[in-house]
């Protein structure tokens, strides 16, 4: 098989940039219409933005696999940067293994277990926040999830400042070496350190999530070591995920007062309204794949052994999938976003997110009569993530 790349839709964007993640919107709509395939010519690979193609790279890991590595890096070709993770950076039947037993640590009559608690806990603290002006980030999105969840993977409370530096490099990582890759690398160790000894069974709290977990590695359907791996793997995807999603939402309803009012007015509609905000925001914008042989993509051939870039946030907002995909509406039918992935390596925190995402929002419904932007918002950057630094609202 042979492509002339010259034939393909080219673009030199820079997907991570600064300028770009200040408002990729504009270069998402470029791409999706240039083509289902767009050659990046800056870093030599392919690129897919429509909701179609992202769809079917994800769902189709025998042709285009994870265990290569879901960042630009190719993990037949360089080494890793950290030991891979179990369920992100493997395909199956490995990925089967590890994948079943956090599917059943953390499986919906697990989170009907946690909901309670969660529900108490994200009462009380936005009953705390009414009437105040607040960084909605610090005090919300990122107090509440590590608030309750690191509690119930059984961590210890001292050096928690230390998991969302971690989640955000391993995040970063998945970038080119660029400046954010560089100076998150030259800050990890501390991190990695505290994290990798944090995952041990004889650190974690008994009858915890990551005990649990350990608990796979005595009927020998993981290894000792593996166990550690996983409880890492839902320390990187159950924060970062859950607290950028929060941080969406808020900034949404922020922005969208008649949402906010719909959410109000019917508080059943919180768990639509987290998910939505993951869909209009994306906080988990690009991964990799990585072909394992040579394949057609809407008609456009791939060799083996390529990467392809998947837009998941342009994947979102594609009008060719969506009614009206610019507008945040918490009515809408959100099933078959992509916002956390697709197929067999959908996010192994999802469950988790939306609960905190779903019990937070239900909260504010019953306590807030509005949420305004008290101030400029202030971005965080980062290679695959995106989310705010700072959000000043004032909650009435």
């Amino acid at each position: 098989m042979s492509l002339d790349i010259a034939s393909l839709p080219s673009s030199d964007l820079d997907p991570f940039s600064i300028d770009f993640f200040d408002n990729p919107f504009p270069d998402h709509e470029r791409l999706r219409e240039a083509g289902p395939v767009v050659w990046l010519e800056r870093y030599g690979i392919y690129a897919v933005a429509r909701h179609a193609e992202v769809h079917q790279v994800l769902n189709d890991w025998g042709t285009f696999c994870s265990s290569r590595g879901v960042g630009l890096q190719d993990f037949s070709r360089e080494k890793p940067w950290r030991q891979p993770s179990l369920v992100l950076e493997t395909d199956p039947p490995e990925h089967d293994r590890a994948r079943k037993v956090l599917a059943r640590v953390l499986s919906p009559v697990t989170m009907r277990e946690l909901r309670d608690g969660f529900a108490a806990a994200a009462d009380a603290m936005v009953a705390g926040l009414i009437g105040r002006k607040l960084d909605g980030i610090a005090d919300l999105a990122e107090a509440f999830p590590l608030s309750v969840f690191p509690d119930r993977i059984g961590l210890t409370q001292d050096g928690r400042e230390h998991l969302l530096p971690y989640a955000g490099l391993a995040f970063n990582a998945f970038g080119p070496d660029n400046a954010l890759r560089r100076e998150a690398m030259a800050r990890a160790a501390p991190h990695i350190a505290w994290v990798t000894e944090q995952c041990r069974r004889e650190n974690l709290s008994p009858d915890s999530i990551g005990a649990r977990i350990h608990a796979a590695a005595d009927s020998g359907e993981v290894t000792a070591d593996e166990a550690t791996l996983l409880v890492r793997s839902l320390l990187t995807a159950g924060i970062d995920t859950t607290v950028n999603g929060i941080g969406a939402a808020l900034y949404c309803l922020a922005r969208f007062p008649d949402q906010f009012a719909a959410l109000r007015a019917d508080p059943k509609l919180a768990r639509n309204a987290f998910e939505e905000a993951v869909r209009f925001e994306s906080p988990v914008q690009t991964f990799f794949r990585t072909t394992t042989r040579e394949t057609e993509l809407s008609g456009v051939p791939l060799p083996e052994g390529t990467k392809v870039l998947m837009f998941l946030a342009s994947a979102n907002r594609d009008p060719r999938r969506w009614d009206r995909a610019d507008a945040y509406d918490i009515t809408r039918k959100t099933s078959g976003h992509v916002g956390f992935g697709s197929g067999v390596h959908m996010c192994v925190g999802q469950l988790v997110a939306r609960l905190e995402g779903e019990v937070v929002l239900e909260a504010l419904a019953r306590h807030a009569t509005g949420i305004e932007i008290a101030g400029m918002p202030v971005r965080s950057y980062n290679n695959t993530l995106r989310g705010l630094k700072a959000l000043p609202l004032h909650i009435r």
